[in-house]
């Protein structure tokens, strides 16, 4: 039966919707942690901040900050040691267990979150320090180089370099490598490298909060923007979408390889074992369902979560059932696949 009433969409005939004005509630599907936490969101709403413009050194300072608190309870509640080094000319933050007893023949390689632009090294730590102090592993995090003072593939170059370094020490299948948001893009993209320049491939990937295709592709983009608040969704003029990474991928292919490799089977098919997580109400939900759906057709063992009522990197979450659930499903995935 044919309803029609003002809340019915329109179907136009290029295929676009217009979709009516509506209330989304609260999933009775998600935690009491998690809808508290949606609720609160009417008095403190989610951090927003437009990169594409203004002092990218305020930018940094200001993300540093705003994370700095969950920083400070993360170290509180997880006994780790952490330090300050450099890698093959690289400088990274490299994360143990306090007082040892970190497996000796495994480690993680995260790259940290931020648009290619900001995230170090607040939101590094972030990433680190649980899942070193979870999983007993050592977490070497990369300050790879970002923009707009540099652009695509310098984080590749940077990340390899670290990866090339840690082969001296580790078998490359018990090497894994992690990161969310930017930091899963570029680990997605770092796998799809590493065999294509004579290197052996990592033990297994995690592209959290992302996938290896753009943000701005597919649907999630404009739910996204409308019911998450974290990124504007894309111009309805249809003007360019605000380029949040500053540059970084200026002159770059739309569909290359080596940026965006959900796009091509041939590069895909040499990817390790991977984990991809993303969120009802991520902005990262197309590119990281398209990515998975890809990666089988390739023949890759993939692996989707998805987090009812979860925005952008839900893994970050630690006060929140669900973000706990994916820290030990990514602790989880790499016991199984770093053999």
């Amino acid at each position: 039966m044919n309803v029609t009433s003002a809340k019915t969409p329109t179907f136009r005939p290029d295929g676009t919707v217009a979709v009516p004005a509506f209330d989304l509630p609260v999933s009775p599907l998600v935690s009491e942690e998690a809808a508290a936490a949606q609720r609160a969101l009417a008095e403190a709403p989610p951090f927003s901040v437009s990169l594409a413009e203004g002092d990218v050194t305020a930018h940094r300072e200001a993300i540093n900050a705003y994370v700095a608190p969950q920083v400070e309870h993360l170290r509180k509640a997880f006994a780790v040691e952490v330090s300050h080094a450099e890698i093959a000319g690289v400088e990274v933050i490299d994360v143990t267990p306090a007082g040892g007893g970190h497996d000796p023949d495994r480690v993680l390689v995260n790259l940290h979150g931020g648009a290619f632009v900001i995230g170090w090294d607040g939101s590094a730590l972030l990433e680190s320090v649980p899942i070193s102090a979870l999983g007993s592993y050592r977490v070497i995090s990369v300050n790879y180089r970002m923009a707009p003072e540099h652009r695509h593939p310098a984080a590749i170059e940077d990340v390899v370099a670290v990866y090339r370094a840690l082969l001296d020490d580790y078998a490359p299948g018990r090497i894994g490598i992690y990161g969310g948001s930017a930091g899963g893009v570029l680990s997605a993209q770092v796998a799809g490298w590493l065999p294509r320049h004579g290197l052996p491939q990592a033990g297994a990937v995690g592209i959290f909060g992302a996938g290896g295709a753009p943000f701005h592709a597919g649907e999630s983009a404009y739910i996204a923007g409308y019911v998450d608040g974290s990124f504007a969704p894309p111009p309805p003029d249809g003007s360019p979408i605000e380029d949040i990474t500053r540059g970084y991928f200026d002159g770059v292919d739309p569909r290359d390889p080596v940026a965006w490799p959900a796009y091509h089977l041939d590069v895909l098919e040499a990817f390790p074992p991977t984990l991809v997580i993303t969120g009802t109400r991520a902005v990262d939900l197309s590119p990281a369902i398209y990515t998975n759906s890809q990666l089988l057709k390739a023949g890759v063992r993939s692996t989707l979560i998805v987090g009812e009522g979860m925005g952008h990197c839900h893994h970050y979450r630690l006060d929140l059932p669900e973000g706990r659930d994916a820290v030990e499903q990514i602790l989880s995935f790499f016991r199984e696949n770093l053999t």
